[in-house]
């Protein structure tokens, strides 16, 4: 049997978007079987078992094999990014393993990985595995992470000292201190790992990026054209999104937000949501609250439990919010009326898809965009790490499909901020019908005959010319 090998890393954004992925191949050659390596971290990347359990129970030609685990000891490294770096490298051995099993009962046509997978190259070059990657990112961000090596090349100092402008080949002018955040020093080991990677991204037999053409034109013509690598080819581009995880995952149909929901006016409702690791002080939470409270609009906003001041709690679930000792005294009361705080979690598509949501505050983490995107739904950009700030440049000044939510010089965002720009989201038409276009644009990219359906059929004809 043919098979093709899907590598995603730690986080359930990056799991969530390869297995839509697997999904997508398989309504295309469904004689074919998909295995998914996962490593399961001793730490917090967004609970992943009961999505792997779904799908192991609903779509038979997808299954996961799960590489051994490998204890780490959190405190020991300076960032996420660090430990699920130093996780991959130890697990490339059980990589090896894993693929040289499976090829005993199977044929691996392809190994598809992730970014920060990319220590699993060398093991499938060994094994004459063609390596593609899937950037689960947008096209902008894949452009940056192309031209960082010349970047690297060119520049002496870290990018977080500069208080310049960074500019590459089909992107918007970057503030310095706005790049993707593990770039930003030049000293750490995160920027020499994804130096590493980013020097791979053209030694493999193609990228597949969860975007669609007329979202990111500018950059992708930069990709394709070859700006961005300039000493070297660049491998074919394949841009196939938006992949969306739609559909029953946790009963969504049944969470009780969506009943509020559709009981609200036409687009009055903001939503607040910040990613599967968005985390806020308690102080932050406040200010939120008191912005809700004084902007006068409607809401839904997921919370969290703050982060703990313990190193060492760092990377575990942040327990059950305790909503009263969080939010302001009478918030809950005062605004019941018109606003619903929902603990943890709430079924984002499902909720960005009803009638009466009219704004999305996110933290610019890539799946929500697309989500947002799709939806039709302007946002507020509040970025909170990883490449989010870069997302945020590129949605405000790029795309246009949101509008900034602005810090203090602390990084706090005041209640008066908060207020303003859920105002402004609501009532700004400008960015609206901007969005209103990209989601037409979205779903005839992925209707029969669209460039994300083209783009997808010369990823699978790829495979007989290798």
């Amino acid at each position: 049997m043919a098979t093709i090998v899907l590598y995603p890393s730690p986080g359930m954004g990056h799991l969530i978007s390869m297995v839509e992925l697997g999904k997508l191949i398989l309504k295309h050659r469904p004689h074919f079987s998909i295995i998914v390596l996962t490593l399961i971290p001793s730490f917090n990347t967004g609970t992943t078992a009961s999505y792997v359990h779904h799908i192991s129970t609903t779509i038979p030609a997808i299954t996961f094999h799960h590489l051994p685990n490998i204890s780490l000891d959190p405190e020991l490294y300076p960032s996420m990014e660090a430990i699920i770096f130093d996780l991959i490298r130890r697990s490339t051995t059980n990589v090896n393993d894993a693929l040289q099993s499976i090829s005993t009962t199977s044929h691996t046509t392809i190994f598809i990985i992730d970014l920060f997978c990319t220590p699993a190259m060398t093991v499938a070059d060994n094994l004459n595995i063609p390596v593609y990657y899937f950037f689960t990112s947008g096209a902008c961000c894949l452009a940056q992470f192309l031209y960082f090596p010349t970047l690297h090349r060119t520049t002496t100092g870290s990018f977080k000292d500069m208080n310049t402008l960074i500019h590459s080949p089909g992107l918007p002018p970057i503030p310095s201190s706005e790049m993707v955040s593990p770039l930003l020093d030049r000293t750490s080991s995160d920027y020499s790992d994804f130096l590493v990677f980013s020097g791979h991204l053209p030694k493999s037999s193609g990228i597949i990026v969860n975007t669609f053409d007329s979202l990111e034109p500018k950059a992708i013509k930069a990709i394709t054209d070859g700006l961005c690598v300039p000493d070297q080819p660049t491998p074919p581009v394949y841009t196939i999104g938006p992949l969306i995880a739609a559909g029953s995952l946790y009963d969504d149909g049944l969470h009780e937000c969506l009943k509020w929901l559709d009981l609200q006016p036409s687009q009055s409702v903001v939503y607040l949501c910040f990613g599967s690791l968005g985390l806020f002080s308690s102080e932050q939470l406040k200010e939120i609250a008191n912005g809700l409270e004084m902007s006068g609009q409607r809401f839904l906003w997921v919370v969290r439990t703050p982060p703990s001041d313990n190193k060492s709690d760092r990377f575990l679930p942040p327990p059950e919010p305790d909503l009263d000792l969080l939010l302001p005294e009478g918030f809950l009361d005062r605004t019941r009326d018109r606003g619903m705080v929902v603990k943890k979690w709430a079924p984002q598509v499902a909720v960005l898809n009803k009638e009466s949501v009219g704004g999305f505050v996110t933290h610019c983490g890539w799946n929500s965009v697309l989500e947002a995107v799709s939806a039709g739904v302007p946002m507020v950009a509040w970025p909170l790490y990883a490449e989010q700030r870069f997302n945020k440049v590129v949605l405000v000044e790029e795309m246009k499909v949101a509008v900034p939510m602005k810090e203090s010089d602390g990084g706090m965002v005041s209640a008066m901020e908060v207020a303003k720009r859920v105002r402004e989201v609501m009532e700004d038409e400008g960015v609206r019908e901007v969005v209103k276009a990209r989601k037409e644009e979205a779903a005839m990219a992925m209707s029969d005959g669209g460039s994300s359906g083209v783009a997808l059929t010369k990823f699978l004809a790829s495979w007989g010319q290798i």
